[in-house]
């Protein structure tokens, strides 16, 4: 007898930027009350789960990835009450709630770095990773290039080096400590507890350092993260663990294990193939990455996603497809950030609403758990003229209202979108649900008829030949329900598709158009097909 899948395995997710989706007290900032009154509206979406970035205090150099408390709320985001408030308005709607959990490093503004740099026979001295030259671990690379020189940075007040993978202001923790273990273990406890469905798990490949290596991936890192598996198996059944590792298929592999590590692992190098063979009008780049990758273990899953809250990652592309990539989605040099795009879904599909039909129709049909990003349900603008990552994580345009009905506040934490094409007063929630094409419509109707076919949420995978590199055709079946037949047209001009070998229905097509056996069928410019029998 098969065994049931677990919830996550057919979930679509959300993530929720609470900072930039409602704010209640009119400080200009989102908050867990203001998140409530629209959580009716994430529902409505045809979502199951919400991510929530971090809502931890935090002097936010890195939008809150840097904790200066494991098991405290932001105070611009309410309070502890007002997190329970919100988890428990979000079970009664039948939404579960992940959160993301950063245990790779902190923010030094954290009482355990406070206390190891003042004294170094402080207990929390061995939290961290300390060294009297910044020539250790050499052979690692420095992920934020464009604004870190090293992964050491001296503290005057400690009169060492300090590690860090990430920004200056997040040394790393020391794994090496079984001190650490606990702290990490006893905070996941507190949020299980509280009933949250699961953790999103924050660069999970740098726990350990080893000279020698590259100091990511290495074997003790998944010793560690088998014992937090363990941790919910056996105390919190049901929920679900996964991995944020910006890694190739075949590296990630074995933050599964053998289905004792991560539920499920982020496919980070699916999501830029998906671009580039949009804007090549190519299809192989997509055919060639899934080929890539491997077989998980029964019970395990992929997680995939088309934008979120950070740069557009190119990592896991060479160096000519990155340049390649910058000169046709990036063409200016601040929309660029380290090895990405900094740029919101609908401005790198240049307003194309059939571009955007296409790309997510196609993101919705491959293999893996979805994941939306607040704002692309409506498909809102970015501001490359904010530092960072800001102009991705602007404020939910709501109404036409003042600050886009986000908040009454004189000044919100970061300006809304006012230019055109993506101007609030024009494009927002108010003006799109009163209209039934738009891109708030058609995000409902993508994501209820890929729900409503079983194929489409968790089947097998297999190419059709189509014999058009512009043409990529696969056919999702699955015991569950009818196979569905998807096929995308990946270039501007028309195309005869293929010839179907039974007559089959276009669930694209609201008018549920049907196509008999043995008649060609025709794909305009950048479009999207699901057929089922």
């Amino acid at each position: 007898m098969t065994e049931p899948k677990a919830w996550f395995h057919d979930a679509v997710f959300f993530e929720l930027n609470i900072r930039a989706y409602r704010d209640s007290d009119g400080d200009g900032n989102g908050d867990f009350r203001g998140a409530i009154t629209k959580l009716d509206h994430i529902k409505s979406l045809g979502v199951d789960c919400i991510w929530v970035q971090p809502m931890y205090p935090s002097p936010l150099r890195d939008d809150g990835y840097d904790i200066a408390d494991y098991t405290g709320i932001h105070p611009d985001f309410g309070t502890l009450d007002d997190f329970k408030a919100f988890l428990d308005a979000a079970h009664a709607r039948g939404l579960r709630v992940v959160i993301d959990v950063v245990m790779n490093h902190c923010s030094i503004d954290h009482p355990w770095f406070q206390a190891a740099r003042a004294d170094r026979n402080s207990p929390y001295r061995d939290y961290f990773v300390w060294s009297d030259t910044p020539d250790k671990y050499s052979e690692s690379r420095i992920i934020f290039l464009d604004v870190e020189p090293s992964n050491w940075t001296y503290d005057e007040v400690a009169g060492q080096y300090f590690w860090h993978r990430f920004y200056s202001s997040q040394p790393d923790l020391n794994y090496d400590c079984p001190a650490v273990h606990d702290e990490m273990l006893r905070v996941l406890r507190f949020w299980l507890d509280l009933g949250i469905d699961g953790f999103r798990a924050d660069a999970v490949p740098y726990l350990y350092e080893r000279e020698g290596t590259n100091c990511e991936n290495l074997p003790e890192t998944h010793v560690f993260l088998k014992k937090v598996r363990r941790l919910l198996d056996e105390e919190y059944p049901g929920r679900v663990l996964i991995a944020e590792a910006n890694q190739w298929p075949e590296d990630l592999l074995p933050y599964f294990g053998d289905g004792d590590e991560f539920h499920v692992c982020f496919h980070f190098p699916i999501m830029p193939r998906l671009y580039m063979a949009l804007k090549r009008g190519d299809k192989m780049p997509i055919i060639d990455i899934l080929s890539r990758t491997p077989p998980i273990p029964p019970g395990t899953q992929w997680m995939t996603f088309l934008r979120n809250h950070d740069e557009l990652t190119l990592e896991m592309v060479t160096p000519e497809e990155r340049q390649w990539m910058w000169e046709q989605y990036a063409p200016e040099p601040r929309m660029r950030l380290n090895l990405g795009i900094r740029r919101r879904l609908m401005p790198l599909l240049d307003n194309d609403r059939r571009r955007w039909l296409a790309l997510n129709a196609l993101f919705l049909s491959l293999p893996g758990t979805p994941i939306l990003y607040y704002g692309d349900e409506i498909g809102m603008g970015d501001d490359i003229w904010l530092p960072d990552r800001h102009g991705c994580r602007t404020p939910m345009q709501w109404s036409a209202d003042k600050n886009a009905g986000f908040s009454a506040a004189e000044r919100t934490y970061l300006p809304v979108i006012d230019e055109p094409p993506y101007d609030y007063r024009t494009l927002n929630v108010a003006v799109q649900e009163n209209d039934p094409d738009s891109i708030l419509a058609l995000t409902r109707f993508l994501l209820a008829t890929r729900q409503a076919q079983p194929a489409l949420r968790s089947g097998a995978l297999e190419w059709v030949e189509t014999d058009d590199a512009a043409v990529l055709a696969f056919q999702r079946t699955t015991e569950d329900g009818p196979p569905v037949l998807c096929l995308f047209n990946l270039s501007d001009s028309p195309r005869p598709g293929i010839t179907p070998l039974t007559d089959v229905r276009d669930l694209l097509a609201r008018e549920g158009r049907v196509y008999p056996a043995g008649q060609p069928i025709p794909l305009a410019s950048f479009s999207a097909h699901w057929l089922v029998a």
